[in-house]
């Protein structure tokens, strides 16, 4: 996501500043996580989709095989769909896998790549060095939050923790999803009308992707030869529906094939949303189809509370600590989805904005130091297994908050700080390195 982000996002600037017409040849550098895991995360295939102005929202999920295979076959390609130039992936795509951090970079993140245009004569044109920080955010090397803090402060609620955002809610007598949905309507220019459109639409992509999920067998791509199971334990379930004897845990196995049927399409290339990363995808549709389909009175309101108020979780691990695995682990982006999904579900049943927070602060609680080391740089084990545990941590997180006190000994704001030490003490290898852990235990000799 990050990487075809940046690709499109440079070839937009050549083009912005009449410079396209120039480039004869592009080189992109990879460094760090995206280097050693980034063969398996498909970013080779996202660059050279990038480089040709598609984007990943609107790129056709069925086209992208045809494309790419092109630009191999012809070692050509045509920058933002425009001018034609040579690209030769050996030449010009350069995977620097000894190399932690971009030579000379002023920000110290895991995943970045440098982007640079050239001209007939050798000369450079324009280049810039960019990080893939998670979700398909991308920073600038050096670049500062002053803009970032500008704008929250022309929000009617800025937030930039737990405290100041249930303080802001309690002052205004809001629930945490009306005070997100007001944000929103300042910072997009819209109505609250449009605002929920934009969330129904969200949630259509992620039902359709679930139904793909369901519908469709095979084996996953990427050499391991891992075979697609949410068909196949959907269709075991329907045909137990139909028998006799109803099975009470029912609900947390159909829980399980959401989560999977998401991370399967992932692995496989398929359009995800990002919630908050592609790794993680799977757990906030899951749980939120949890909801619709087994929690009674559940309704489209709940819904969009769901997703208002897991979206404002999401921003303050975003803000305070991170949402990739390339820099703090799993933690960061698995760990971080239950706690999104747990919150949602939540608010969906009505619950007391105290109730969001414990129950954001006890699903991450019980992820800390979970690492990103998965098998071969793929996203499929334990990927696509972990979401599936981590959305039965979110129903479990969720009904615990829900049924105590309010108070509690630790809260979101602590256990995010907990959470982002903890990442910075990880040693790299267990960081999307596929350097360690359980990627080693699986080799090919």
């Amino acid at each position: 996501m990050g990487p075809m982000r940046a690709a499109c996002r440079f070839v937009q600037k050549l083009q912005d500043a009449g410079l396209l017409e120039q480039v004869s040849r592009v080189t992109v550098e990879l460094y760090g996580s995206l280097a050693l895991t980034g063969m398996g995360h498909a970013t080779d295939r996202a660059i050279l989709l990038g480089l040709s102005g598609e984007e990943p929202a609107t790129v056709d999920p069925e086209r992208i095989d045809g494309l790419v295979e092109e630009i191999r076959r012809t070692q050509c390609l045509r920058l933002n769909g425009k001018q034609e130039m040579d690209f030769v992936e050996a030449r010009d795509l350069l995977w620097q896998r000894e190399t932690l951090i971009p030579p000379e970079a002023k920000t110290q993140h895991p995943n970045g790549m440098r982007l640079r245009a050239w001209n007939g004569a050798g000369e450079t044109l324009y280049q810039e060095t960019v990080f893939s920080i998670g979700g398909g955010f991308l920073m600038e090397d050096g670049e500062t939050s002053t803009q970032k803090a500008a704008a929250a402060m022309a929000l009617p609620f800025p937030f930039s923790n737990t405290v100041e955002l249930l303080e802001d809610a309690r002052q205004a007598g809001l629930r945490i999803h009306e005070l997100m949905l007001a944000n929103e309507c300042a910072l997009s220019g819209i109505s609250e009308a449009q605002v929920k459109q934009r969330i129904r639409h969200i949630w259509s992509v992620m039902q359709s992707c679930m139904k793909r999920g369901m519908v469709t067998e095979g084996i996953l791509p990427g050499g391991l030869k891992v075979r697609r199971r949410a068909h196949r334990l959907a269709a075991k379930l329907e045909a137990m529906h139909e028998g006799s004897t109803p099975d009470p845990l029912a609900a947390l196995d159909w829980l399980t094939v959401y989560a999977m049927a998401v991370n399967e399409e992932n692995a496989a290339g398929g359009r995800v949303v990002t919630a908050p990363t592609n790794g993680a995808a799977g757990v906030v549709p899951a749980v939120a189809q949890y909801y619709l389909r087994f929690v009674p009175g559940a309704d489209e309101a709940g819904l969009l509370r769901f997703f208002l108020t897991s979206a404002a979780i999401g921003i303050l691990y975003k803000e305070n600590a991170s949402i990739s695995g390339a820099e703090v682990g799993c933690q960061g982006e698995v760990g971080v989805a239950c706690s999104m999904a747990a919150a949602g579900l939540v608010a969906a049943q009505n619950g007391t904005n105290g109730e969001v927070e414990h129950a954001a602060e006890i699903a991450m609680e019980h992820n800390l130091g979970m690492t990103c080391d998965p098998i071969g740089g793929l996203v499929q084990i334990p990927c696509i297994e972990r979401n599936a545990m981590a959305s039965a941590k979110a129903v479990h997180a969720a009904r615990i908050a829900m049924q105590e006190p309010e108070e509690h000994k630790v809260s979101l704001d602590q256990v995010i700080r907990t959470m982002y030490l903890t990442g910075m003490d990880m040693q790299s290898r267990y960081k999307e390195t596929s350097l360690g852990g359980l990627a080693l235990s699986n080799i090919e000799c």
